[in-house]
């Protein structure tokens, strides 16, 4: 149950997740086991970890509001002192990921982020030092929609994420799942098979900066956008269109293009 004497802060994007089908279904998500060591974000009163200390190994938690760490320190006194549950108070995105104790591909994300760090979120640990194997996060759902390209057009944030993992819609979440209720409604997103083995016949650095002058204009043909890297060479030996826009390529094919380029 959300605490009615902790009210949500608006500078930190706070929304407390009450729906329990809902977090039932994030935890399922997430396909944990007694091995496995999961970081949740942004942890708030504990209702998904709950959640997620029924099947993790270990759980980790950065928290960044300090009213909610006395709170959290009380729930689940006997897991900490267990040594299953690990708390931090901190900020995901400025904190060093070794204070937390977790190592490359040996974890999972699971958690209910403020909408705003979203970008942030995914470039700290998609393209940081320090990647997870799977990730399962609530986001706006029209973000969501956007990186599976649900309507058949790829954009920069959905290619910048798949050379990661496989991101897929888990479930859509109302508004009023949610204490206060958002403004838009939600979804549960997976990203699994997180690794940087797109990136082993080019540079990564490479790879997204043609990616994003490819996407600079959108409306615009690709061979446009990239005619800085003289690619109609390129384009005719990979047989795309002249005309071909960048939302049109599949991940695939900017790494051909890149890879020739």
């Amino acid at each position: 149950m959300v605490n009615m004497s902790i009210f949500a802060k608006k500078s930190l994007g706070q929304n407390f997740l009450k729906n329990e089908g809902v977090l039932q279904k994030i935890a399922e998500a997430g396909e944990m086991s007694s091995n496995d060591i999961v970081l949740e974000v942004g942890p708030g009163e504990g209702a998904l970890t709950e959640k997620l200390l029924e099947k993790a190994g270990k759980v980790i938690a950065v928290e960044k509001d300090h009213r909610l760490i006395s709170i959290l320190e009380e729930k689940f006194k006997k897991e900490i002192l267990e040594g299953k549950f690990k708390l931090f108070e901190g900020d995901i995105l400025e904190d060093d990921t070794e204070k937390w104790g977790i190592k490359n591909g040996e974890f999972k994300i699971i958690a209910n982020i403020p909408y705003y760090i979203t970008g942030l979120f995914f470039r700290k640990f998609l393209s940081g030092p320090i990647n997870p194997t799977k990730i399962v996060v609530l986001v706006q759902k029209e973000i969501a929609d956007r990186i599976i390209a649900r309507d058949g057009k790829e954009s920069l944030l959905s290619i910048s994420v798949k050379a990661y993992g496989t991101p897929s819609l888990v479930m859509k979440v109302s508004k009023g799942s949610f204490v206060p209720a958002p403004k838009v409604d939600s979804a549960v997103l997976l990203i699994d098979n997180i690794s940087k083995n797109f990136f082993k016949n080019f540079n990564e650095d490479k790879f997204f900066e043609i990616l994003k002058t490819g996407f600079a204009h959108k409306r615009k043909i690709l061979m446009g956008n990239l005619k800085e890297y003289n690619v109609s060479e390129v384009f005719s030996e990979l047989g795309f269109s002249e005309k071909i826009r960048a939302e049109d390529l599949r991940l695939e094919d900017w790494g051909e293009i890149v890879e020739n380029i």
